[in-house]
């Protein structure tokens, strides 16, 4: 029977390539699944089995092993393609049954023990296609992960063109454009994840984004749709408890590298110890003072040091003063509250700051001078 049926194996074979597209819905595109590859899967596989329920010995499975490696590299879902191999089990075993009817003398016994082979062959064959379809998935989703951690790596570097941007966005599942924001998070440990469950709440949001782990932080880029995506964004970062520092929104992938150093300088100039998000666009002057240590100290030199030279009270209650007045945009009334003192005490002690540094306070570029030097006396690192 099994000799008979191998001389019809190439119309075995169309036939049940055609079964199986129209029972499989997984099956029935072309596109994915041509069907001249199904049709000669179909005859390989039948063939394999046929060949040993002829001759017996060790079975092949050369052929199921193909076929589960192929439907992973198409993307065809394991559950179908078992169920598809089923199909084409059962369509092989209809038809030696209609063979054994033209033959008396194969007896109902040996027909029963012929079928125990049959589907323990066959249930042997489903399991070598599991196997290397699952070995094939393992391969490419291992391929898929390392191109897209190389992806977003030029992506924050900016060695990429034009062209690969364009690429990137698609392979990356970011939009192609605009507006974009990058979020930088400190890890305690190297390796560690301060953003744990952020990618999965911003995708829930609707709000693709492209990760990269590094050994002291988590870089974050995210496509920022909607007027309120921002909003949403820093709301599921806040909610990670971790210390992280958001750029300003930016329009090309190009501008990433630019929009990393903000994040980063944002993450530097973040206050306290604890956890928060600080937006560069919240404070850049604070951000520009961070990102140049060296000049910020020099300029804290040549504006503030006869304040900075005080006894330790003394210098403190300028400062404190100072501060104040500028959180208050000038008001000596409103930080004389603040500061709980008369505002004449305020006037008093703003004037002492302008006969030490001979500067004053009612120009405005000396007034941003000392902005950004009372910065760099409370910024990190300063003395």
């Amino acid at each position: 029977m099994a000799a008979a049926l191998q001389e019809r194996l190439p119309e075995l074979g169309e036939r049940m390539a055609l079964r199986i597209r129209a029972d499989v819905e997984a099956y029935e595109a072309e596109a994915l699944i041509p069907l001249d590859s199904l049709r000669r899967s179909c005859t390989a596989n039948a063939g394999l089995i046929l060949a040993h329920l002829r001759i017996g010995g060790t079975p092949d499975a050369s052929s199921a092993r193909e076929t589960g490696r192929l439907r992973a590299e198409q993307g065809v879902p394991l559950a179908d393609t078992l169920h598809a191999y089923r199909i084409g089990s059962q369509f092989l075993w209809t038809e030696i049954l209609t063979e054994a009817r033209t033959r008396p003398e194969v007896s109902v016994d040996r027909l029963l023990s012929e079928s125990t082979e049959f589907w323990a062959l066959s249930g042997l064959y489903a399991e070598s296609v599991a196997v290397a379809y699952r070995e094939a998935a393992a391969e490419l989703t291992s391929q898929g992960q390392a191109r897209r951690s190389a992806l977003v790596e030029a992506v924050f570097t900016g060695i990429v063109t034009d062209r690969t941007l364009w690429e990137a966005a698609r392979e990356l599942e970011l939009p192609e454009h605009g507006p974009y924001a990058v979020a930088a998070a400190k890890a305690g440990t190297p390796g560690e994840e301060p953003l744990t469950g952020a990618e999965a709440a911003l995708r829930q949001a609707n709000l693709p984004s492209a990760w990269r782990l590094l050994p002291d932080q988590q870089l974050a880029l995210i496509a920022l749709p909607t007027d309120a995506a921002e909003t949403t964004c820093l709301r599921i970062l806040r909610r990670t408890r971790a210390r992280v520092g958001f750029s300003p929104r930016f329009h090309s992938l190009r501008d990433t590298p630019q929009a990393l150093r903000f994040a980063r300088l944002a993450l530097a100039g973040l206050e306290g110890a604890g956890p928060g998000v600080a937006r560069f666009d919240d404070n850049p002057l604070a951000m520009v003072v961070s990102a140049a240590p060296a000049e910020a100290a020099h300029l804290m030199e040549v504006v503030l040091r006869p304040v900075l030279d005080l006894p330790a009270a003394e210098r403190s209650r300028l400062l404190r003063t100072l501060e104040h007045w500028f959180a208050a945009a000038g008001s000596a009334g409103d930080a004389a509250r603040t500061l709980f003192v008369h505002p004449n005490t305020v006037r008093y002690r703003l004037r002492r700051v302008e006969e030490l540094t001979g500067r004053s306070l009612s120009d405005p570029r000396t007034a941003a001078d000392f902005g950004a030097a009372l910065l760099a006396v409370r910024g990190p690192g300063a003395g």
